[in-house]
């Protein structure tokens, strides 16, 4: 995934499917400096974590 889609899917405001590591995660936010995203699974949000942009897959 790219900077630019994983910084319009943090501000939908609504669920779209994304995963990384095979596990379904949301976007909270998107450091685009950086080209990280500040994530967290579907099942464990406080398990917060920051990971490569490029790590994500959307579908």
């Amino acid at each position: 995934m790219n900077v630019n889609r994983a910084k319009e899917i943090s501000q939908l405001g609504e669920m779209v499917n994304v995963h990384y590591q095979n596990e379904g995660i949301y976007i909270q936010s998107v450091d685009e400096e950086q080209g990280t995203a500040r994530i967290y699974p579907l099942n464990n949000p406080q398990e917060e974590k920051s990971v490569p942009v490029d790590h994500l897959i959307e579908g």
